[in-house]
């Protein structure tokens, strides 16, 4: 892992055989992920990258209702 600032950082995750990824300790520390928390995925293959957001956040951000 590497901490950019307080409020960033760069971890690698490997993907294990089923597809799942386990969410860096420092990550759900970060952004309040507990379990049974939903997640989005969203990606764009244009840019070639994927990002995960919690779902609540995704839908105050959007402006929309849960």
């Amino acid at each position: 892992m590497k901490k950019i600032e307080e409020d960033r950082f760069i971890i690698s995750v490997k993907v294990g055989p089923k597809g799942q990824i386990t969410v860096p300790a420092l990550a759900r520390k970060m952004f309040d992920i507990k379990e049974g928390d939903t997640l989005m995925v969203m990606g764009d293959r244009s840019r070639g990258g994927i990002a995960i957001m919690k779902a609540d956040a995704f839908y105050d951000l959007m402006g929309e209702k849960k």
